[in-house]
């Protein structure tokens, strides 16, 4: 149901900016993203899990408002975190 270590670590190489990026918001989208998509497949098996379903909802409420800062920062950076986690909007 979570992200694994290594999934994770992967995930941190692929989006940061520089070394030892871990707080840019595209980093954080992504494990965001990794981490919904896994509650996401447990739903589909679990479905009366209340209490993780208001995690889920969290966790989209947060990764939107990190797309939204993005978005009023820096579009391009906006556009392409969105094109590369095949996210829509």
């Amino acid at each position: 149901m979570s992200v694994t270590a290594e999934r994770k670590q992967e995930l941190i190489k692929d989006f940061a900016k520089s070394e030892g990026d871990t707080g840019s918001p595209e980093v954080q989208i992504a494990v965001l993203t990794e981490r919904i998509v896994n509650l996401t497949e447990h739903f589909k098996e679990h479905k009366k899990d209340n209490h993780s379903r208001r995690g889920l909802l969290k966790m989209v409420s947060q990764r939107r408002r990190l797309l939204d800062y993005l978005s009023a920062k820096d579009q391009a950076r906006y556009q392409e975190i969105l094109k590369r986690l095949d996210l829509r909007r």
